[in-house]
């Protein structure tokens, strides 16, 4: 029987996978700092999740064998750590092996000091290269102490330096041609052929294709239209979208979107939602609507939990093989489809360029099912109903498959991106499904994750909250409940996000900086604290806080709140104009200080229609608020928002279309609303 090591216990999958390792792994924790500082041995954290594949190679490789883990218990305390309930430890060890190698990624291997500072680290080692590198570490720290608390003075002094920026005092002006660089910058690194950014590997990153779409609603910049468009088609026609069960894969290996890894993530397929909504409402193009309802059938079916929460991912492999689950041989395509195959294939291209390794094939497109039909000369209403049923036959055979590894965790800032999906697919598609699949989630994370005092915490499993919550849980979530707020009209959704923007300032505060820390004052201080303000994968938990308090100081006519937010942007501003494209959720701030933004506010009865019938359109520029009535909505509300003060009149359904606090004529009808928005565009 195998031993358990010092993982009892945990609630990670992912440290629970480790669990019978021959490593005497430990959680991260005063236990092993403990042990670490009394018996002077470094610490080794190994840095992964769940769904990832060279995670899964390197414990098979290293992990898993005796004469490795016989090394690493001798010469270290090993310490394992899920990066996504710990993204406090992840920025930090990250960080530090980024500046000592030039790169990063997982698993994340480093070495630090028993008080927690590192000195060196990587990536991925081979068996052979990692047994090699413990001995030669072990020898460093027993023969050249010194040399080693130098250098993890020097390294954590520079992850400190690389993470903080400094609150200048000023106040910084922006203009529009601040927003023209920003859309220039994004645009010269942007594939012209396949979309997406340049090269491989090739992530979606869709706070870009937001920020484009964005930029053209008010510009009408064609590049930045069509750039975005073509990513996104692309995308859906590669690859990195499962062709027969929805959803997307974390990134594509190669420069066209072909070949993804094969994990899926809960927050790649939340933003995408949200994105792909949104080009919806700029195109009416069906493949973007298609892609929004597959993608939230994926995660109905794949992610969604049995009380309404989201669960964070599932795994590449399958079987000890990345990608398993999701490829097909000729044969086995043909199997399940029988004379549909030939058709079936030609469209999926298979044995053509959807051809992979081994006789497999990653289905993917290169054409609308309309333009093939037209081209094999099929009437499209059948070969559409033909493709339909071949679809769902591929996808119940899939089913069979041993499937991928689930990681079972709520985390909740992921919850609050998928919520914040479901609200803009209602809003476009008055899917009522969508709304109830929102409000519930956010009904149990309001529940379960968050204190009377304003508190969150990151992660739920089996009922048991775990780990404080983090800057991006505190700024993921209110932009979620602004959003429900926005489509819904329930007061309750808005004050809590005005709740938990509250606790951020009092607790998240750091002297010297506009920006938030990642945790809280009162949690586990670190040995370099970490300020997240790099937009990539996800939007940084800073510029989403920033966003935050600006639509809060719209709804609450709160200056506060907003010269924060504006301070906020004005210390981003260099790098703003020099990187734009790690910083394109910072660009839509940006966009909204530099362009006429609007607060939209339906009065009266029949407020909430007038509500549904506006976010049905693209809107980037404006916040939505419904009130039918000036009374209280109930005893223990506070009150109606202040946007609502006298803009009622009766029970007449008015809407006011107001910008910095002044108010254009009310009107009774939508479409004077939306001319009254589209007036000052472009």
């Amino acid at each position: 029987m195998k031993k358990k090591n010092h993982l009892d216990g945990q609630t990670s999958p992912y440290l629970l996978q480790h669990l019978y390792n021959p490593v005497d792994w430990y959680p991260w924790g005063e236990e092993a700092l403990a042990k670490a500082k009394n018996e002077n041995k470094p610490l080794l954290l190994s840095i992964g999740y769940s769904a990832c594949h060279w995670c899964h190679v390197m414990e098979k490789e290293s992990f898993e064998d005796t004469e490795v883990a016989y090394v690493m218990n001798s010469h270290f305390v090993c310490v394992k750590v899920d990066r996504e309930e710990r993204p406090d430890l992840d920025h930090l060890y990250m960080n530090a092996v980024q500046l000592v190698s030039g790169q990063g990624g997982w698993p994340l291997n480093c070495f630090a000091l028993p008080d927690g500072r590192p000195f060196w680290g990587g990536t991925y080692f081979r068996k052979d290269q990692w047994l090699s590198i413990l001995e030669r570490v072990a020898a460093l720290y027993a023969d050249n102490h010194g040399d080693v608390m130098k250098q993890a003075e020097n390294l954590t002094r520079g992850v400190a330096s690389a993470s903080f920026v400094g609150g200048s005092g000023e106040k910084k002006s922006f203009s529009r041609k601040d927003a023209h660089v920003v859309a220039e910058n994004l645009l010269s690194y942007m594939d012209e052929v396949d979309g997406g950014t340049k090269g491989a590997p090739k992530f979606p990153l869709p706070n870009n294709l937001a920020f484009l779409l964005h930029y053209h609603h008010l510009t009408g910049n064609k590049e930045s239209f069509e750039l975005a468009r073509l990513s996104l088609e692309k995308m859906a026609m590669g690859g990195i979208y499962d062709q027969i069960g929805g959803g997307f894969a974390r990134y594509a290996t190669d420069a066209k979107w072909k070949i993804p890894h094969f994990e899926k993530m809960l927050y790649d397929n939340a933003q995408l939602i949200s994105v792909y909504t949104q080009a919806w409402k700029t195109t009416n193009e069906p493949m973007f609507r298609d892609v929004v309802y597959e993608t939230i059938a994926f995660v109905e079916r794949e992610l969604l939990s049995a009380d309404g929460m989201f669960y964070a991912a599932l795994d590449a492999d399958s079987e000890g093989e990345e990608g398993r689950y999701y490829v097909w041989t000729d044969q086995q395509l043909s199997d399940v489809l029988g004379d549909d195959a030939p058709l079936v294939g030609a469209f999926y291209q298979l044995g053509g360029e959807a051809y992979w390794e081994d006789g497999r094939n990653i289905l993917l497109r290169k054409e609308t099912s309309e333009s093939f039909a037209k081209k094999q000369g099929l009437d499209v209403a059948a070969w559409q109903k033909l493709l339909d049923r071949a679809r769902k036959k591929l996808l119940n055979a899939r089913s069979k498959r041993i499937k991928p590894g689930l990681d079972d965790k709520i985390i909740v800032s992921w919850n609050a991106l998928m919520i914040q999906a479901l609200a803009d697919a209602w809003s476009a598609f008055n899917e009522e499904r969508f709304l109830k699949l929102a409000t519930r989630a956010a009904e149990l994370i309001l529940k379960h994750a968050i204190t009377h005092e304003g508190r969150v915490f990151r992660t739920i499993r089996k009922g048991k909250v775990r780990v404080s919550g983090f800057l991006e849980d505190y700024a993921f979530l209110s932009m979620a409940l602004i959003r429900l707020y926005e489509v819904t009209a329930n007061q309750t959704y808005i004050v809590t996000a005005k709740k938990l923007a509250a606790y951020v300032l009092t607790h998240f505060q750091q002297p010297g900086t506009n920006l938030f820390a990642f945790s809280s004052k009162e949690d586990e201080q670190l040995a370099s604290p970490h300020f997240g303000f790099y937009d990539n994968v996800m939007p940084s938990s800073n510029s989403v806080m920033a966003r935050v308090l600006f639509y809060l100081a719209n709804y609450f006519e709160d200056p506060l709140f907003g010269n924060r937010s504006s301070s906020m942007l004005g210390d981003m501003k260099e790098r703003l104009d020099k990187y734009s494209s790690s910083f394109t959720n910072w660009g839509i701030l940006l966009l909204h200080h530099v362009y006429q933004f609007y607060t939209v506010v339906a009065t009266g009865g029949g407020s909430e229609e007038h509500l549904k019938a506006l976010n049905r359109h693209y809107l980037p520029q404006a916040i939505m608020a419904a009130c039918e009535s000036p009374e209280a909505p109930d005893a223990d509300a506070p009150g109606i928002l202040p946007v609502f003060n006298n803009r009622f009149t009766g029970k007449r359904a008015l809407i006011y279309v107001c910008a910095q606090g002044h108010c254009k004529l009310p009107v009774d009808c939508v479409d004077d609303a939306l001319f009254q928005i589209r007036d000052e565009v472009c």
